[in-house]
């Protein structure tokens, strides 16, 4: 019998034991409240950056200066860009979070085939490189997450190499069959792969008939979590990222496809209830760690994974609609995924996103539009949710080049041939949008697309309506005017977007509360004169035009009265 049809027949009855086992042996008893509550989640209130280190700065100083490939240090070196510490400054972007791309060492580029979990990427520099990171980090209040890939692993990670080898201990780590069992993987790809397969799918070496189970491809043969070793030494992982190394927590890869069933290879029972053991576990090692999950879906699905599972998982519903608003000037699509979003994830505990390493970068999408860019990133970062910038968003950055490493460029500093990035020859060649899509050039422009994101994300710091507040969508009369009210810790802030390509100088809101108050109004993100609204006899305001003129594609925010406690 196949090791495969050993797992299926024996499913149920395994899953609980390799459940139990492994709470119990970590000294965590099954069933016991693990977790932070509200008043704890340090997140809520957070602004992330997702960081490719390969591509993001190479270091001036020390041994991998000047090679072309970003580092640990070169990203030391730029930490004041993303957050100086001092709030009193405006010039750092001001984000409070950063989201490490995999930094473990890979046998890609892109690092997400593992081959040692335990150490920095030689490129990226070493463990003590790490911990200056996280060390100069928090100074800056600045918390740090990582990818934990537990899917797969590299199949050039010594765990695979020795599993191939009659009677292996590693042998169970992994998923086997005495041959291809013919069915196709969630996206119509090869999943069962021969030994001695070469990348790309080609038959290679003498397999001798032996195949394993790899959902994204043969150099990433999927770990069996069925076996009670891997999640052991996964565990083992975890709380030496968490305490050694002293990371805030973990962005979750590919986690929806953690645990198959035969040909249901998403989403399983079993993987959810891997997920519940995770949370019980990671928080037992540090309750204010954070985890955050891609489930690459719809919304209804990604939010059963959140709440005792993952603290927080990315809305793929909402970026798409988000995007299409700003491309379209329609608002209904973003309506419908900003109130599916707040019913479903209780606590806006979810992350919210334009685009990630996998996605063409806004600046493709928007083909160069600023002004597209620049209502997006308002949508963004007034909506409820954790948000989640992508390194390069900030200034408008392109794909250069084709595929993933297309997405994944060098950070374009300045408009010199190299961008600022290296004093040597990149590893991946620089957009010819440089010369615009720069920090340096939009550094200096008030109106520049980074200077709207350092003030956006400002006032979501200093404003808790904006990060941790109720949201209520208000009624208009314009097709292409959006708004709705962020309403918590004493304050109420109203947020109105013009869509479209052309100004409204028409327009209606109608709202049952008068909870924005009817003095004191101001417009803070820029500087507009407020219209005071006329006092009626009802509670709310009908009819009410706030702004004379929505400039295209703008958004506003509006600070009503702060309530003192």
């Amino acid at each position: 019998m196949s090791l495969l049809n050993l797992h299926q027949k024996h499913l149920d009855g395994l899953a609980l034991a390799v459940l139990l086992g492994f709470i119990c042996v970590q000294g965590v008893r099954a069933g016991e409240p693990a977790g932070v509550g509200k008043e704890a989640r340090w997140w809520d209130g957070a602004v992330f950056y997702e960081v490719f280190v390969r591509s993001f700065a190479d270091s001036t100083d020390g041994p991998l200066a000047g090679d072309g490939v970003g580092d640990l240090r070169g990203l030391i070196e730029k930490l004041d860009y993303l957050n100086d510490g001092n709030p009193d400054t405006h010039d750092d972007l001001g984000v409070t979070g950063i989201w490490l791309m995999p930094i473990m060492q890979s046998s890609s580029y892109h690092g997400y085939d593992t081959i040692d979990y335990y150490a920095v990427e030689d490129d990226y520099g070493t463990n003590e490189d790490f911990r200056e990171l996280i060390e100069q980090a928090h100074a800056r209040g600045i918390r740090v997450i990582v990818d934990l890939v537990l899917n797969h692993s590299s199949s050039r990670h010594p765990w695979f190499i020795d599993a191939q080898k009659r009677g292996s201990e590693y042998r169970d780590w992994y998923i086997w069959s005495g041959r291809d069992l013919g069915y196709k993987g969630p996206w119509g790809q090869k999943v069962w792969h021969e030994v001695g397969e070469k990348p790309g799918g080609k038959p290679g070496g003498k397999p001798g008939g032996r195949w394993y189970y790899g959902a994204f491809s043969s150099g990433m043969p999927d770990l069996n979590f069925r076996n009670p070793a891997v999640t052991k030494e996964m565990l083992k992982v975890t709380k030496f990222w968490l305490k050694d190394m002293r990371a805030d927590g973990f962005r979750l890869d590919a986690i929806k496809h953690l645990i198959e069933v035969g040909e249901e290879q998403e989403h399983t029972g079993l993987t959810h209830d891997w997920l519940r053991g995770f949370y019980s576990f990671y928080k037992r090692v540090n309750p204010e760690s954070l985890t955050v999950g891609e489930v690459w879906t719809g919304s209804p699905t990604v939010a059963t994974y959140v709440g005792g599972e993952m603290d927080l998982a990315f809305e793929f519903d909402q970026a798409y609609a988000t995007i299409h608003a700003a491309k379209t000037g329609e608002k209904d699509r973003l309506a419908k995924a900003q109130a599916a979003s707040w019913e479903l994830f209780p606590g806006a505990q979810f992350a919210t996103f334009l685009a990630n390493h996998d996605m063409d970068r806004v600046g493709s999408q928007f083909d160069g539009d600023m002004s597209k860019a620049k209502l997006a990133a308002t949508i963004q970062l007034t909506s409820p949710g954790v948000p989640f910038v992508y390194y390069g968003e900030e200034i408008g950055m392109a794909n250069v080049g084709g595929g993933d490493p297309g997405k994944r460029s060098p950070m374009q500093w300045s408009a010199d041939e190299l961008a600022g990035f290296s004093t040597g020859k990149p590893w991946h060649e620089i957009g010819e949008g440089r010369d615009r899509a720069n920090v340096a050039t939009q550094d200096a422009e008030d109106d520049s697309l980074l200077n709207l994101y350092r003030r956006l994300i400002r006032l979501r710091s200093e404003h808790p309506a904006l990060s941790v507040g109720d949201f209520t969508p208000i009624a208009t009369d314009h097709p292409q005017v959006y708004a709705y009210l962020r309403h918590g810790g004493g304050e109420t802030m109203l947020v109105v977007l013009n869509l479209g390509s052309e100004p409204v100088e028409r327009y209606a809101l109608s709202m049952d509360s008068h909870r924005l108050g009817r003095t004191g109004l101001k417009e803070l993100l820029h500087g507009v004169e407020i219209v005071t609204p006329a006092r009626g006899k009802g509670a709310g305001y009908r009819g009410y035009q706030p702004i004379g003129v929505l400039e295209a594609r703008t958004g506003y925010v509006l600070a009503g009265q702060r309530v003192e406690r």
